[in-house]
């Protein structure tokens, strides 16, 4: 099954209604998986890391696909806790 393609329109729009409380936060989620978020975050990593001269961070598209083996954990995460490892971070939208 082909993935479509991330739709930034449809992403700023499920993101507006959730900062506006007009749909609850597993709804916006809900929202922003099906419209792309992972792909588009994804792609904009790995321009990113492109850019600087290192290689792109985390897994392949598509769901289920797990970071790579290896890739260092994410900012401000415990250096012994790998990538899904320890407890969440914590935050809140800034409103």
């Amino acid at each position: 099954m082909q993935i479509p393609d991330p739709e930034p329109a449809k992403l700023l729009a499920a993101w507006m209604e959730w900062e506006r409380g007009d749909v609850t936060p597993g709804r916006a989620m809900a929202n922003l998986k099906t419209g792309g978020m992972r792909e588009l975050l994804e792609g904009l990593a790995g321009d990113a890391a492109r850019a600087a001269g290192a290689p792109p961070q985390g897994g392949g598209s598509g769901a289920g696909a797990s970071p790579a083996a290896g890739a260092s954990p994410a900012a401000g995460a415990s250096p012994a806790a790998g990538p899904g490892e320890g407890p969440p971070q914590a935050w809140a939208p800034v409103v």
